[in-house]
Order: C-alpha cells, then sequence, then structure tokens
C-alpha cells in the first residue's frame, strides 16, 4: 500500500512539473524577428541555403557550397570549379536580394503583432508575400543543385553522396546529369 501511495506520489510530481516547465520558445520573445532566430536571419541576408534544399541534396542533386568544399576528394577538374565558383556566386546574387525582403517582411509582420495593429486583412496580405519569397528563395537553391548536378560525373556524385553521408538510400536516388 506504501509503495502504491508512493508511486501515485511521484506521478502527480512528474505531471505537475511537466505542466510547469516553460515553453520551448521562452526567450525568443526577446528577438528583434520573433519568428526568425538571429542565425537564420545572417543566413537569408547571406544567400546561405538554410537546409532549403534538401529535396535536391538528399536525392542526389549536390550543391556547390559543399562540392567546394569536397573539391579534392571529388577530384573537380580546373573547369569544374571554376563553373562550380560562378554558380555559388550566381545562386548568392539570387538569393540575396529575396533574402532581405523576406527578412523585411518578416520584420513587418512582426511589427503589426507587437503593435496591436494586425487585422485579418492586413495578416493575409503579409503571409502572401511571406510566402511568395520563401518560395523563390528556396527556387534559388533548388534550382542551383540542378545546375551543380549537371557539372559533375556520374561517379563524382556518387562519391559526394558518401563523403556527405547519405550512404546507399542517396546513392539509390543518383539521376545522370543533363547538359542544359
Amino acid at each position: 500500500m506504501l509503495r502504491t501511495l508512493l508511486g501515485c506520489t511521484l506521478i502527480l510530481l512528474a505531471v505537475s512539473a511537466n505542466a510547469a516547465s516553460p515553453s520551448p520558445y521562452a526567450g525568443q520573445e526577446l528577438r528583434e524577428i520573433k519568428a526568425l532566430s538571429p542565425q537564420e536571419v545572417s543566413d537569408y541576408l547571406s544567400g546561405k541555403g538554410l537546409g532549403l534544399a534538401k529535396a535536391a541534396e538528399l536525392n542526389g542533386y549536390p550543391g556547390p557550397a559543399h562540392v567546394l568544399e569536397l573539391a579534392v576528394a571529388l577530384e573537380l577538374t580546373p573547369e569544374q570549379k571554376i563553373k562550380t565558383e560562378a554558380l555559388l556566386e550566381k545562386e548568392q546574387a539570387r538569393a540575396i536580394p529575396f533574402g532581405k525582403e523576406l527578412v523585411e517582411e518578416e520584420r513587418a509582420l512582426d511589427r503589426l503583432f507587437a503593435t496591436r495593429a494586425v487585422t485579418s486583412e492586413s495578416l493575409r496580405q503579409s503571409l502572401a508575400r511571406i510566402g511568395r519569397l520563401q518560395s523563390q528563395v528556396r527556387e534559388v537553391h533548388l534550382e542551383t543543385h540542378l545546375e551543380q548536378t549537371a557539372l559533375l560525373t556520374r561517379a563524382q556524385v556518387e562519391k559526394y553522396n558518401r563523403l556527405r553521408g547519405y550512404g546507399m538510400a542517396g546513392e539509390k536516388q543518383i539521376h545522370e546529369p543533363r547538359q542544359h
């Protein structure tokens, strides 16, 4: 009986401790833009991928930043390296303006809520702009993976996947690079 009572008491203490635990969002209310971490803001402003091209990356379509990191191991030709560097520059040049605009739109949405000026209509308009920009940023990164894959041989793509730790699942998904 004492064991049962002690067990029930411990369960009740655990449940009440969990109920009182802070939100995983605790501390994020101090961010300049509540919906974006400082790292995400920095990444958008510098044209980084933010994992937006995972559909390509994890299905055997390498991206230029990681290809350049692995240039020696992949045995890139001088021409491949030059084209990959140019592709990375082009990706960033295209992504940065969308990223800047997206950060500004997120800042504007945050202000709407912070100032209690948000309405159903202003919310709908803000989200439409943010959604369009998110799509544009993602498209830039995914398109770049398509272009990068076309610059590599099948063997280089396979090696890239192994070096990145994607294993057999990634290798099964490799597509023949198409020349554009």
